[in-house]
Parts: C-alpha cells; sequence; structure tokens
C-alpha cells in the first residue's frame, strides 16, 4: 500500500497537523525523526539491477517498505543520536555513515517531496531568493550584502538615506545558554557614523518599504494562502516578529502578477512549500523580503483559519496538481 513518510522532529506540533490530515484521509503514514536512528529506527534498505531502493524502516511499533513510500514530507528533523559510550570522533564519524545511508537512501527515493532537502538547501540562501524572486517578475527591495563601511555608507546615499539591516542567514543564536534573536532594525544616523566592527562578517542592507501591512504568503505547490499582519507598535512595524502579541491577521487575496511571480519562484527552486514575506506599500505594491523553505505557518492557521496543514496533506496525496 503507497505509504507517506514523514521526517520531522518528534514534538513538532505542526507536523502532528499534516499527519492527522493525511491519516483522516485514509492515508497510510510512517513518522520518523533522525534523532531515532541507529538506537530505535532501523535501516535494511536493497537496490540491484532488478528494482530500485526497497527493503525496511522499522521502529518498535512500525513498518515501511521503502519501495512503497509514494511521498515524503520533510521538517527539520533533529541530529542522529548515538550510544553514550562512543567516543566524539567515533560518533563523528557514525553520523558521516548515517547521513550518507539512511539520508543518502532516502533523498534518493523517486516520489513526491514536500520539499526535497536539496532543494531546500540551495533555497535557503537569500541572495539566490531575491536574485530569483527578481527574474520571475516580483518586486525586490534595493539590498546590499558588505562587509564594508564605505560600501555601506554610499548604498544608504543612493537609496534616500532610509535602510534597514537583518541577519543574512539565520537570526537566532545561542548565548550564554541563552536562546536569542537578531531582529530587523533600522539605522540610525548614529549607526552610520560608527561602523565599527562591520569588517567581521556579511550583513545585510536594504531601503526601507513604506508599509500600509505586511503578507505572510504560504505556498504549498501552487496553492497559495495569503495572511495579511498589521502590527500594533513601532517595534512590530519593523519587525513583526519582535511583538507578537501587537499582531492582527487577515485573510488576503493575492495580486495575480504576484500569484504568477510566486509559482514561477516555487517551480524555478523546485520547492512545493515556502513561508514567503512581503511588504504591501500604502499604494498596494507587494514587495518580496524573502522565502523560508521550512518556515512557521501554524499560527497562521491558527490566527486566520487558512487550511495550510490540509493543503500540505493534499500536495503529499496529488490531490491538486
Amino acid at each position: 500500500m503507497p505509504a507517506v513518510l514523514v521526517i520531522a522532529a518528534r514534538d513538532d506540533w505542526p507536523t502532528d497537523r499534516v499527519v492527522k490530515a493525511l491519516t483522516d484521509g485514509g492515508a497510510e503514514v510512517f513518522r520518523m525523526d533522525t534523532s531515532e536512528f541507529p538506537l530505535d529506527l532501523t535501516l535494511a534498505g536493497r537496490i540491484d539491477a532488478r528494482r530500485g531502493w526497497a527493503g525496511g524502516l522499522a521502529t518498535e511499533h512500525r513498518t515501511v517498505d521503502l519501495a512503497d513510500i509514494s511521498a515524503v514530507y520533510y521538517r527539520a528533523p533533529n541530529a542522529f543520536v548515538f550510544p553514550p559510550t562512543m567516543s566524539g570522533p567515533e560518533r563523528q564519524f557514525a553520523a558521516a555513515q548515517a547521513r550518507s545511508g539512511l539520508g543518502g537512501i532516502i533523498t534518493a527515493l523517486d516520489c513526491r517531496w514536500v520539499s526535497h532537502p536539496s532543494a531546500m538547501s540551495r533555497a535557503e540562501y537569500k541572495p539566490l531568493q531575491l536574485a530569483t524572486a527578481r527574474s520571475c517578475g516580483l518586486t525586490i527591495p534595493p539590498t546590499l550584502i558588505s562587509n564594508n563601511a564605505d560600501a555601506v555608507r554610499a548604498f544608504v546615499g543612493d537609496v534616500g538615506g532610509r535602510v534597514i539591516c537583518k541577519p543574512v542567514a539565520s537570526p537566532v543564536l545561542i548565548e550564554d545558554d541563552q536562546l536569542k534573536t537578531v531582529y530587523t532594525r533600522r539605522l540610525t544616523e548614529g549607526d552610520l557614523d560608527d561602523l565599527r566592527g562591520i569588517e567581521t562578517t556579511a550583513h545585510l542592507f536594504q531601503g526601507w518599504i513604506d508599509k500600509a501591512y505586511e503578507v505572510r504568503l504560504t505556498a504549498v505547490g501552487h496553492q497559495l494562502l495569503a495572511a495579511e499582519i498589521h502590527a500594533g507598535s513601532d517595534a512590530a512595524h519593523t519587525d513583526w516578529r519582535s511583538d507578537y502579541a501587537s499582531l492582527t491577521y487577515r485573510v488576503a487575496e493575492v495580486p495575480d502578477a504576484v500569484a504568477a511571480g510566486v509559482r514561477s519562484y516555487m517551480d524555478r527552486l523546485r520547492l512545493r512549500f515556502a513561508a514567503m514575506d512581503f511588504v504591501v506599500s500604502p499604494d498596494g505594491v507587494w514587495t518580496f523580503l524573502e522565502a523560508n523553505p521550512c518556515g512557521q505557518w501554524d499560527w497562521i492557521e491558527h490566527a486566520t483559519g487558512l487550511p495550510i496543514a490540509q493543503a500540505i496533506a493534499d500536495e503529499l496525496q496529488g490531490v491538486i496538481e
């Protein structure tokens, strides 16, 4: 019987919603976290001249034949876990073998993916996101990525003085055992007077876009589920992630030109899921900011009723082409 393989962290409750939508629709689901391998998950994959990869993935409670997997939902699983008796070098060696063995077999499966890890990995790069969005007809803000103070000052002058700075990669870091987030911030004259430290790494600068509101557009295949995000504080107006309590939401209609650009973007980067952020100006222009191939969506579904979990389940089963 065809089965959907779900690879996600054990405690990822948005994935629970996708699994429920799948099983409610009659799908056979095998869920795993890569942290279960090799202690709680076994692999026995075979390939030969007569057939492609087949054989078992098995936990204490469930099994699935690789040949029966018709689709894979991949969403940020945890790292492999090895016996505590192994030394550090042994664990590093074992992790490389597990990644190439288990990971290699799974990524070789010829089936529907939401989304394939190789496509997701490439699509995480913001420079690629901006270039792809631009080539697909989406409006993007003027952007500079640099570690050169003179280049930053020149860019600020070129765009009229109103500029934001934000991380090029993940905004999250751990310091002193605390999880911290680096939010988008607007540059001040004081910032420009003292750019010491900018030479230490790459920074992303963009021209400020006047906002009526922002949009989180969740693309699942060619289904586009969009929500307006209205900021209720100055902090949220600059970066809505900094003040969730002040936000209000409304379901949004996606303009035809934006929808065409987004679908072209998804096809070009071989993605079947992305959480995309746009700024909408007072005169209604949608400006693309970024697209997370493994972005959060459950809170938007809860706030708006948008059927995102069902859309993911439908995409995995090929309900909507």
